[in-house]
């Protein structure tokens, strides 16, 4: 499959991607110790709309939303054919693991998962993920940060997920290491950064030619 010919995407691929409510104080919390609670949130936003724009051409993309009363507020980065499914409980283990399983039980093929913190992901690096699965049991997009942008399989994998240390740097080394005990073909995809901390996003704002929020007063 070409990344050129989006026509010819197999339907028995799916891509999730994980998303959060922009509600003030829920999203950002690292870089709003930057630059605000406010303008974490605007930042958050301007994250997923690029997010968005960049994977708009692809079909059937299931927006999974954090938390479950949602719906509403993530409603406008909907596109197309696009769906809307609420996260569920339990950990960002659960959750994936929960995502992952229901995909395949409702015949996709090739599942892929991303979440919304890496603005630099494109359409290209989806189709790269379908395809490598077609030979491959497992792709990971490794992190700059020792996590991982992008995870996608060819059949469900609970032990992925259960019992990781997320959040930290370990957590592309722990699911690689569980790939290869379980002996499955690997396929890494390039290495891309998140936007956590005030570095990132000023990176982010100098590569677009955005001007950056304002830090918020202090409140006295």
């Amino acid at each position: 499959m070409s990344p050129a010919e989006p026509n010819k995407i197999p339907l028995d691929t799916k891509l999730i991607i994980f998303v959060k409510a922009p509600r003030l104080g829920n999203v950002k919390t690292r870089l709003a110790e930057s630059i605000g609670d406010h303008a974490a949130c605007a930042a958050y936003q301007t994250l997923v709309t690029r997010l968005v724009e960049n994977l708009d051409r692809l079909p059937g993309v299931e927006l999974r939303f954090s938390p479950d009363d949602a719906a509403e507020e993530i409603r406008p980065w909907l596109r197309h054919d696009w769906q809307l499914s609420p996260q569920g409980p339990g950990d960002l283990g659960a959750k994936l693991n929960r995502a992952i399983q229901e995909s395949f039980a409702a015949g996709a093929k090739r599942v892929v998962v991303i979440g919304s913190d890496c603005p630099a992901i494109v359409a290209a690096d989806i189709e790269m993920a379908w395809a490598t699965l077609a030979t491959h049991d497992v792709v990971l997009g490794p992190a700059t940060d020792g996590g991982y942008w992008l995870i996608g399989l060819r059949q469900p994998q609970p032990n992925f997920f259960q019992n990781i240390p997320w959040s930290t740097e370990r957590v592309f080394e722990t699911t690689l290491a569980r790939a290869r005990e379980a002996k499955l073909s690997i396929h890494r995809l390039r290495t891309l950064s998140d936007v956590d901390l005030i570095e990132d996003w000023e990176d982010f704002l100098s590569v677009n030619d955005s001007k950056p929020h304002r830090r918020e007063e202090a409140q006295s």
